[in-house]
């Protein structure tokens, strides 16, 4: 069994499936409060899964009779943090229409907030009319949204760096809080942004929290092989994936980049249940739904065996859970599914222990850029 096999859940509405709602069993009236998602977020903490991911996107969903409205996925991250102890908090924060310095600003505090467990799934926004509800700038290329996204990443984590990690010096004899020479301009000057700095927030406790991309097209996978700790795949079959994965990876390897520190994770639809097959006719009879990835329908023994032959074949390094209808499956993963796994411990399937997300990735906490700097200059001047 391999050292390192992720396991995520994406936690979107009331399930993948447009018409989960429509599930007595689908807590749909709760939807907007911060029990539905810290109720199934905590489970999924108590079970041991590595991430939670959050989707959030600007427009309203599209379809007749779908579930309408969202509730901003960074904001339920920090509403987890308090009732969580191990698992990662993963929001989207879409960058096409938001300034880098209050993304930066929003995850350094949610990684405060959680004690070293978030991270940042980078997306853009394609929707032309999305751009009407911003009214900063024009409809961009799938190219140029992705370039932006790319300078944003670059201004985000320099702005984590700016402050160094002992900048916090609190002298109270002298009334001095920071050492102003552990705070750093960040001078960043790019086609999209320019951006001085530094930071108005310490460096958070991960120094760099985790960056997640999903890997689409050729554009999207750039920026992933060269900025992601976490690239999201999705493919139709476990033969497609091993072949997509195999080209992220090589694109991260062409980046210079050591491919065994990118966790590369398959998403897999799920609908869990010892009636499965009804269960997803009911849902289809309300809309039909075409799989975007590789799908799983069937008990929960049925997909520990799945799992524990995707964690043997080492074609992904992990996989995130997408339930068509979250409450039910997700209490099916979290009570039945994740426990009775091959390499589950008893208490987690973690990939390594340690208190941050970066340490359960098998992750090294960064060096502030910024102090390595410094420190070569003063031994350079001596």
């Amino acid at each position: 069994m391999p050292d390192k096999f992720l396991i995520a859940v994406e936690l979107r509405g009331a399930g993948i499936h447009p018409h989960a709602w429509r599930r007595e069993d689908s807590r749909a009236e709760e939807l907007f409060t911060a029990r539905y998602w810290t109720d199934h977020i905590e489970a999924a903490d108590r079970a041991g899964i590595d991430i939670a991911f959050l989707p959030d996107a600007f427009a309203l969903q599209s379809g007749d009779g779908v579930e309408l409205g969202r509730i901003e996925a960074a904001a339920i991250a920090a509403r987890a943090a308090a009732g969580t102890r191990s698992i990662g908090l993963v929001p989207t924060v879409t960058v096409t229409h938001t300034e880098p310095f209050h993304v930066s600003k929003q995850i350094a505090s949610i990684d405060y907030a959680s004690s070293g467990r978030a991270g940042w799934e980078v997306a853009v926004s394609q929707d032309a009319d999305e751009v009407t509800l911003f009214g900063r700038k024009g409809p961009q290329t799938v190219g140029e949204l992705w370039r932006e996204a790319d300078d944003a990443a670059e201004v985000v984590t320099r702005l984590w760096d700016s402050w160094e990690d002992d900048a916090e010096i609190r002298d109270a004899s002298t009334g001095r809080f920071i050492d102003r020479d552990k705070l750093h301009y960040i001078d960043f000057e790019g086609d999209y942004f320019s951006v001085k700095g530094p930071s108005i927030t310490p460096r958070p406790p991960q120094g760099q929290p985790i960056v997640v991309v999903r890997a689409e097209d050729d554009p999207s996978t750039a920026v992933a092989a060269k900025r992601a700790d976490i690239v999201r795949i999705s493919a139709p079959t476990i033969d497609d994936a091993a072949v997509v994965a195999a080209r992220v990876r090589r694109a991260v390897v062409a980046e210079g980049r050591d491919p065994a520190e990118v966790h590369v994770v398959l998403d897999l639809e799920v609908h869990v249940s010892d009636t499965a097959a009804a269960d997803v006719d009911q849902l289809n009879s309300w809309s039909p739904y075409v799989p975007d990835s590789v799908s799983f329908r069937g008990n929960a023994a049925e997909l520990q065996e799945l799992l524990d032959g995707l964690a043997a074949s080492g074609v992904v390094d992990g996989v995130t859970l997408r339930p068509l209808a979250l409450a039910q499956s997700v209490e099916a993963i979290t009570t039945d599914v994740v426990p009775g796994l091959a390499w589950h411990d008893g208490a987690t399937p973690r990939l390594r222990p340690g208190p941050l997300l970066r340490s359960r990735l098998g992750l090294a906490r960064p060096e502030n850029r910024y102090a390595v700097r410094r420190q070569a200059a003063q031994g350079a001047s001596k």
